[in-house]
């Protein structure tokens, strides 16, 4: 039986180290891989270096290097599905792709639903310029919706969303997906807050600033020597912003197990955003316990007290950090209520469930 062909577009080259959705996608090619699809992979931005063909080849991926409308002309044919990721990259190859690969199963993998995420930040500063392009791309997101054979969300609140939105549409959830990794030490020897995220996501930036003006201080008026490190891409003059004694950047990191296993505390204090925090996931997949807001929260199947502290104020999210890192009890039970949180819902075998689901129409 030959085997079937898959084309993925998305904006640029997955790379772990820069943000979740690559996790994510590299894990998706995983699977894919593991399930007998041959994999082709577009970059829409065109960069992919030699490292990264290494990386993705490693995984079965062969990555188009010639404009997408002569690969697809030659080859559309063969093609027994194509997975659009994020709005921008489907509403510009959704045509193309109709009309060379006219068989195949077109994929919209939402990565997050861009219109909640737009529309909470525009509730959130009182912009009707954000409101209004928040209306745009509903109205785009949901008419690719209709348009795509399947449609893929990360979370079950988002599901329920498009159920009301658009209830003709055929929607699967596909997490992130991540090792339940347990961690190697104990309470004793952490120390420091974790915050992962690069400032390019606009949620991840105002989280950070937000937390850095409102938060740290009432924490350090308790913890004088508690010191948050900040891991991701930032811009020079952000971080001379936010860089002090107590603020550590570090920067983009390749590996980021040694800082999980140094920390004491992880922090996902976003005040907008959608979808599932994959900075929340790797946290709890190594047993650092997480302090979050409830946007944070969303989608993460969380029990306020066991698998995470949520909070939404500067008084109350400062609190949470000081009762988790001075309680070594409460530290470890939520250290192993966050591997198993992990373990349950956003384990490798859920996303091959979810995926082979997803193309499953396919003989």
């Amino acid at each position: 039986m030959p085997r079937r062909r898959i084309l993925v577009i998305e904006t640029m080259t997955p790379d772990p180290s820069r943000d979740s959705g690559s996790v994510r996608l590299s894990q998706i090619f995983a699977l894919l891989h593991a399930d007998g699809w041959q994999i082709d992979f577009l970059a829409d931005d065109g960069d992919a270096s030699v490292a990264d063909a290494v990386r993705l080849g490693a995984l079965g991926v062969r990555i188009v290097r010639e404009p997408a409308l002569r690969w697809l002309s030659r080859e559309g044919a063969t093609l027994d599905a194509v997975m659009l990721c994020r709005l921008p990259v489907a509403d510009q190859y959704i045509d193309v792709v109709r009309r060379f690969a006219p068989r195949a199963r077109t994929v919209f993998d939402t990565v997050d639903l861009h219109f909640i995420r737009e529309r909470r930040a525009a509730d959130l500063t009182g912009n009707p310029t954000l409101m209004r392009q928040a209306n745009r791309s509903r109205e785009r997101e949901l008419a690719m919706v209709a348009r795509c054979d399947i449609t893929l969300v990360v979370s079950e609140e988002e599901r329920d969303v498009l159920a009301r939105e658009a209830p003709a549409a055929n929607v699967e959830v596909l997490s992130n997906i991540h090792d339940a990794h347990g961690r190697r030490h104990g309470f004793g020897g952490r120390h420091g807050m974790l915050f992962v995220g690069g400032f390019g996501h606009p949620p991840n930036e105002d989280a950070v600033r937000w937390f850095v003006t409102e938060v740290l201080p009432r924490v350090r008026g308790h913890l004088p020597h508690m010191q948050l490190h900040v891991v991701g891409d930032i811009d020079p003059s952000a971080r001379r912003a936010i860089e002090s004694d107590a603020v550590i950047v570090h920067g983009r990191v390749a590996d980021l197990a040694p800082l999980h296993e140094q920390a004491l505390v992880s922090i996902a204090p976003l005040r907008f955003g959608a979808g599932v925090k994959g900075k929340v996931n790797q946290a709890m997949s190594h047993g650092l316990p997480v302090v979050l807001t409830t946007i944070a929260a969303e989608g993460m199947h969380l029990r306020d007290g066991i698998d995470a502290l949520v909070a939404d104020t500067p008084e109350a999210f400062a609190a949470a950090i000081i009762r988790l890192s001075s309680n070594e009890a409460i530290w470890s039970a939520m250290s192993d209520a966050s591997v198993e949180n992990v373990r349950r819902h956003f384990s490798v075998e859920n996303a091959r469930h979810a995926l082979r689901h997803a193309l499953g129409a396919i003989a």
